[in-house]
C-alpha cells in the first residue's frame, strides 16, 4: 500500500499549542482501547499523528457516514456548475422512477430537503441491517425510496436520512454522467492528492453516496483542512467558498436525546459542533473535526459505540489549552486516560498499540491442538479445529457452509491476512491468548474499518462451547453461541 506524508509537518510548540494538551489528547484516545488514528493540524500542518497497531497510514479506512460530506461537496460542485437549483423538485429529476400517484409532500421535497434531511420522511428510508451494506438489496434504489410514505411537510423537522444521500448523490451522477468518485476525484481529490480512495456501488452501479468510501486517515484530514480553507487548495479555488460556508453552517436544528454534539444543527451534510466547530461524522466514531477559530483539524477513525465519547476526549484535551473560558464553562464528562503512552522522538508521530488478548501462549490440558470439533448449533459454522504453524503459532480452522477458512492467531502481536468474511475478503489482523487453562479467546480486528470480532473458545473434556462477539454494530453485538463435539481420532 502507498504510503506518503502530503501534508505539511511541524510540531505543537512551533504551532502555539501546549504539547501538554496533545499528551492528554493522546491519552485520553488511547484510554478507549477503540480508536484506529488520528491526525492533528494547527495551521495547516500536522503536528501530531498515530495509528494504534495493526492500524497503518496507508490502509484506507470504512468512513460510513463520512461519505455524505464528500457528496455534499460532489453536489456543491455540480450546483455551481448550473446542472440544478437547490430549490429544483425531486420528482423534476425523478420522474421516471415517480409513484403514480405520488403525495403532495412528495411533489414539494426539493433538493435543499435532501440536503438538509428535512425530506418529510418519519425516519431513515435506509435502514442499516449489516456492516458494509444498507437494506435494500435489488436494484432500482430511486424508485423504492420514492415509494415511501413522506407524512410530513418537507423542511418541517430534521430526520436523518441516508436515502436522501443517495438521492442528491444519484443526482449528480445522472447530471454529470459519472460516478461521484471520478467526478469529485477530478475537481478535488487528485487535486488534495487522495490515494486509493473507494466507493461502494449500489446494483446499478451507482456510487451509494450516503455511505461506502474509504480513505487513509491523512486524506481524511485533508477533507478537513480542505473545508477549513473554504474550497481553496494550493492558491487553487476548487469549489466556491460561499458553497462551504453554506454546506457548514446550521441550515436546520437537530436533536438527540443523549449526545450534546448531536443537538448543535446540521448543515448540507456536515453536522454542527459544539465550541464553534463542525464536522464530518461517520458511524462508529470517524471524524473530520473542523475547528475554525482556532485553525485546528482533527482527522480519527475508531470503533466505538458510543460517539459522544470521543468527541468528549477531544474537548477535555483541547478545549482548556485553546479556549480556557469556554473550558471553565463546559460541563464535560471526564475521560479515562492511559497513562501508558510514549511522547514521539520527533514531536510528531506516536508509536501507539491496540493490546491484543492478554494471557497464555501455551495449550491447555488435555491437549485440544489438532483435534476436529463438530459444531451441531452453530448453523453453517460446521466445524473447527485448532493446529500450530511452522513458527509455533495458533492456527485456527474453521468450515462454514461446506467452505474452509483459516486465521493464524499471533500472541502478543498482531498477524495480518486476508480472509474471507460474509461480506467479502477483508485485510484482518488476528492475536488470540489462553486466558485460562480451558479458555482461549482470539480477536479478529478488519485493518480497513471498524470491526473487530472476539471469538471465545472453552475446552471441557470433549466438548467446546463458543462465543462469537463484535464490538460495534448497528444492532446486536452479540453473534452466536455455539458447542461442538471432538470427532474420533480415525474420523479426524
Amino acid at each position: 500500500m502507498t504510503t506518503t506524508r502530503d501534508l505539511p509537518r511541524s510540531t505543537p510548540a512551533a504551532e502555539g499549542l501546549d504539547p501538554a494538551a496533545v499528551r492528554r489528547l493522546v491519552e485520553n484516545l488511547d484510554g478507549m482501547d477503540a480508536v484506529h488514528s488520528f491526525m492533528l493540524l494547527r495551521h495547516g500542518k500536522v503536528i501530531a499523528e498515530g495509528w494504534w497497531t495493526p492500524y497503518d497510514p496507508g490502509t484506507p479506512h470504512l468512513m460510513f457516514s463520512v461519505s455524505k460530506s464528500f457528496t455534499s461537496i460532489a453536489v456543491g460542485l455540480a450546483f455551481v456548475d448550473g446542472l440544478f437549483d437547490l430549490d429544483d423538485k425531486v420528482l423534476d429529476h425523478f420522474a421516471a422512477e415517480a409513484p403514480a400517484a405520488p403525495s403532495d409532500n412528495l411533489r414539494a421535497m426539493t433538493i435543499r430537503h435532501l440536503l438538509t434531511m428535512s425530506t418529510g420522511h418519519a425516519a431513515s428510508t435506509m435502514e442499516a441491517i449489516v456492516p458494509t451494506n444498507l437494506g435494500m438489496r435489488e436494484a432500482d434504489w430511486v424508485r423504492q425510496i420514492l415509494a415511501m410514505p413522506v407524512p410530513e411537510k418537507p423542511g418541517s423537522r430534521f430526520v436523518y436520512n441516508t436515502g436522501a444521500t443517495y438521492l442528491a448523490g444519484v443526482l449528480v451522477q445522472r447530471l454529470t454522467g459519472r460516478r461521484l468518485l471520478d467526478y469529485l476525484g477530478e475537481r478535488v481529490l487528485e487535486p488534495l492528492g487522495f490515494q486509493d480512495a473507494t466507493w461502494e456501488q449500489d446494483p446499478d452501479g451507482l456510487d451509494v453516496g450516503g455511505y461506502g468510501m474509504r480513505v487513509r486517515t491523512e486524506d481524511l484530514a485533508k477533507l478537513g483542512q480542505f473545508c477549513l480553507q473554504r474550497g481553496n487548495w494550493q492558491g487553487a479555488q476548487l469549489i466556491p467558498g460561499e458553497w462551504i460556508e453554506a454546506a457548514t453552517s446550521r441550515q436546520i436544528h437537530s436533536t438527540h436525546d443523549d449526545w450534546p454534539e448531536w443537538r448543535q444543527g446540521y448543515g448540507f451534510q456536515f453536522w454542527r459542533s459544539r465550541f464553534g466547530a463542525y464536522r464530518a461524522d461517520g458511524a462508529f466514531g470517524q471524524y473530520a473535526i473542523v475547528w475554525p477559530d482556532h485553525d485546528v483539524v482533527l482527522a480519527i477513525t475508531s470503533g466505538v459505540q458510543n460517539l459522544q465519547s470521543v468527541q468528549d476526549a477531544v474537548w477535555d484535551a483541547l478545549l482548556p489549552a485553546l479556549d480556557p473560558v469556554a473550558a471553565r464553562d463546559a460541563e464535560l464528562p471526564r475521560p479515562h486516560p492511559s497513562s501508558g503512552v510514549v511522547p514521539p522522538t520527533d514531536g510528531i508521530t506516536w508509536d501507539l498499540r491496540l493490546p491484543p488478548p492478554a494471557g497464555d501462549r501455551t495449550a491447555p490440558e488435555p491437549p485440544v491442538i489438532g483435534r476436529t470439533y463438530r459444531m451441531s448449533d452453530a448453523g453453517a459454522f460446521e466445524a473447527l479445529e485448532l493446529t500450530r504453524d511452522d513458527d509455533g503459532r495458533l492456527v485456527l480452522h474453521e468450515e462454514i457452509g461446506g467452505k474452509p477458512r483459516t486465521f493464524t492467531l499471533g500472541h502478543g502481536e498482531w498477524v495480518r491476512q486476508e480472509a474471507e468474511l460474509a461480506g467479502g475478503r477483508e485485510e484482518l489482523a488476528c492475536a488470540a491468548a489462553w486466558t485460562e487453562p480451558n479458555t482461549l479467546v482470539a480477536r479478529m480486528v478488519a485493518v480497513g474499518g471498524p470491526f473487530a470480532y472476539t471469538l471465545t473458545l472453552r475446552f471441557d473434556g470433549d466438548d467446546v462451547k463458543l462465543t462469537l462477539d463484535q464490538n460495534v454494530a448497528f444492532g446486536d453485538t452479540h453473534l452466536f453461541d455455539a458447542t461442538g463435539t471432538a470427532a474420533p481420532a480415525e474420523a479426524c
